[in-house]
C-alpha cells in the first residue's frame, strides 16, 4: 500500500525550526518500518518542503506555506491507499484522518495495526 504518516510536524512547536525538525524525524522513524513491511510510505513535507523553498516561503504560516503545505499532503492523500496517523495533537493529520476516512480508507493508529507489520517484525 501506499500509505501517508500523519502527525504533527508544525504542532506545538511554537515554529521553532528544531522542535519541527524533530517532528519530521519522528514521522521519519515509521517510514522504514513501513518500507520493510512491503509498503511505500509517504510524509507530505517530503514533497510540501522542497516546493515551499522554491516558492520563496521565508516561515511557517506565510502565503507559499499557507497556499503549498496542506494542500500537498491532501493531494498525496488522494494517491494513498491508507494513513498511519502517529500520535500528538495536530489539526493537519485530523484532517488528513477526516479526509482518508471519508474516502474509505483505511487509517491505522499504530504500525502494528498495518498489515505486513507483524510478519516483517518477527524473530530476527
Amino acid at each position: 500500500m501506499l500509505i501517508l504518516i500523519a502527525g504533527p510536524y508544525r504542532s506545538g512547536t511554537a515554529d521553532d525550526p528544531a522542535r519541527m525538525a524533530d517532528n519530521l524525524r519522528r514521522l521519519e522513524a515509521a517510514a522504514l518500518p513501513l518500507f520493510r513491511a512491503g509498503h511505500l510510505p509517504l510524509i507530505g513535507e517530503w514533497v510540501a518542503l522542497p516546493l515551499l523553498r522554491l516558492a520563496g516561503s521565508t516561515r511557517p504560516g506565510d502565503a507559499p506555506y499557507e497556499e503549498i503545505l496542506y494542500p500537498a499532503a491532501h493531494r498525496l492523500l488522494a494517491k494513498c491507499d491508507a494513513v498511519l496517523r502517529l500520535g500528538g495533537a495536530s489539526a493537519g493529520a485530523d484532517e488528513d484522518v477526516r479526509l482518508a476516512q471519508a474516502r474509505g480508507l483505511p487509517v491505522y493508529y499504530r504500525l502494528e495495526d498495518v498489515p505486513g507489520y507483524q510478519a516483517m517484525a518477527g524473530p530476527a
